[in-house]
């Protein structure tokens, strides 16, 4: 397990060399130790908690023309390189499937333990501070508008909506990360999201004011 797990640190550090930076293998070192952190009480199958933390983002479709196999594709092929059994290869790329925000905002065809563990520590890692810096950086990247008053939050997206979006960052705090907190799947996930929470929430009250 020891050697499949530095193989796959191996090819994700090589194949995100040149990754945004919010997106990046510091985030996905973040997300596995999360997991990590998560899976010491819910108790998943370590093997697949640490390949799906790992490979989550290997090719995030917003990255790759909204291709939403893309990643999947790419984490399955790896990982037959490293001649796994189906089943395990077949659960990782489920889990990268269903894993992020804009999924669930659609119909929930998977559910395990296992990506609850995942989707935990991936949800982590978008709130509090660390949440805050990425939320920024991605919209440098897309260069969005910071803060537009007259540009409301839409609280009620598709699944479309969500992936088209322009809206102004500061919209996806109200879109999205305020509501990650009481959207934890675990025990643990819910008690490391309080603070984080908290923290984002003094961020922008302290942003109005100097507004």
């Amino acid at each position: 397990m020891e050697q499949i797990i530095e193989k796959t640190i191996t090819f994700v550090k090589a194949t995100l060399a040149d990754a945004e930076a919010g997106h990046d293998w510091f985030h996905i070192e973040r997300v596995y130790n999360n997991a990590k952190r998560i899976n010491a009480t819910e108790k998943g199958d370590k093997l697949i908690v640490a390949l799906a933390a790992l490979l989550h983002d290997i090719a995030d479709a917003k990255f790759n023309n909204g291709d939403e196999e893309i990643g999947p594709r790419i984490a399955g092929d790896f990982l037959k390189s490293l001649h796994l059994e189906n089943e395990i290869i077949e659960h990782v790329q489920q889990i990268i499937r269903n894993l992020s925000y804009k999924a669930s905002l659609g119909t929930i065809i998977f559910q395990s333990k296992e990506l609850d563990i995942v989707q935990d520590a991936d949800r982590l890692d978008a709130i509090g501070a660390i949440g805050i810096a990425r939320a920024f950086t991605y919209g440098g990247y897309k260069n969005r508008v910071l803060y537009d008053p007259e540009i409301k939050p839409n609280l009620h997206m598709s699944k479309e909506e969500y992936k088209n979006t322009q809206a102004p960052t500061i919209n996806h705090f109200y879109e999205k990360l305020l509501l990650l907190k009481d959207l934890m799947k675990t025990s643990e996930g819910r008690s490391m999201a309080n603070n984080r929470h908290e923290f984002m929430c003094a961020y922008l009250e302290q942003l109005y004011s100097e507004i």
